[in-house]
C-alpha cells in the first residue's frame, strides 16, 4: 500500500482542527444550538414539500376571493393535508407522488394571469399558453388520476391495511380533487373555445382592414 505523502497529511490535519475550532467555537458555544440545528433540519426537510401549498394558500387567504374561492383553499388544505400525513407516517407516499405531478399545470395557469394581467390575450403566446393548459390538464389532473383510482383497485388488499386516517385520505382526497379538476378541465375547454372563436373573430377584423 502506497504511503500517503507528508503534505498531502499535513492539509488533511489542518483541515481537521479547522473543523474542530469551528465545531468549538460556533456549533457548540451555545448549548441548545446543535439540537435546535438538528430540529430545525428534520422539521425543513419535512416542510419543503408542503411550502407551496402553505405559501399559495397564505396568498389565497390574504387576497380572498381575488386569488381564487372556496374551491381553492378546499384543495390546497386538502393536498397539505394528504402530503403531510404521507411525509411522516411513510404510507401512500406514491399516490402522493402522483397527486403532486399534476401540480406540473400551476406555471402555465400563472404564466396566463400574467399575459392576462399585461393585456396580452390576443397574443399567440395566450393562445399557446391556453393550449398547453389544455394537454397538460387532461393528462396530469385526468387521465393521471383515472390511472391512479386504477392503482388503488389492482393494489386494495394492500391498501386496505393502512392506518384509518390514512385509507380515508386516500380516497378522500383524490375523489374531491377529482371532482375539482374535472370541474376546473370543463372551465379550460369553454375558455379555450371563447379564446380560438375571439382570434377568429379578430383575424376576420384585420383581413377587412386589409
Amino acid at each position: 500500500m502506497a504511503a500517503v505523502p507528508k503534505q498531502t497529511t499535513m492539509a488533511i490535519k489542518s483541515y481537521k482542527n479547522q473543523a474542530q475550532m469551528l465545531v468549538k467555537n460556533y456549533l457548540l458555544a451555545d448549548p441548545f444550538a446543535p439540537y435546535t440545528s438538528i430540529l430545525g433540519g428534520i422539521l425543513a426537510c419535512k416542510v419543503v414539500s408542503l411550502g407551496y401549498f402553505f405559501s399559495d394558500l397564505a396568498m389565497t387567504l390574504w387576497q380572498y376571493p381575488a386569488l381564487g374561492g372556496i374551491e381553492y383553499v378546499i384543495h390546497h388544505l386538502l393536498s397539505g393535508t394528504a402530503v403531510a400525513y404521507s411525509m411522516f407516517t411513510g404510507e401512500a407516499q406514491l399516490y402522493t407522488y402522483m397527486v403532486l405531478i399534476s401540480e406540473v399545470t400551476t406555471p402555465e395557469i400563472h404564466l396566463r394571469w400574467y399575459l392576462d394581467t399585461a393585456g396580452m390575450k390576443r397574443s399567440t403566446a395566450y393562445l399557446i399558453n391556453g393550449v398547453v393548459i389544455f394537454i397538460g390538464w387532461l393528462i396530469a389532473r385526468v387521465l393521471l388520476f383515472g390511472y391512479m383510482f386504477y392503482h388503488v383497485y389492482l393494489h386494495y388488499d394492500q391498501v386496505i391495511k393502512m392506518h384509518a386516517f390514512g385509507f380515508v385520505l386516500v380516497f378522500g382526497v383524490p375523489s374531491a380533487l377529482g371532482i375539482l379538476n374535472l370541474t376546473w378541465f370543463g372551465k379550460i375547454i369553454k375558455g379555450l373555445a371563447k379564446t380560438l372563436a375571439k382570434r377568429r373573430s379578430w383575424t376576420k377584423e384585420l383581413d377587412s382592414e386589409n
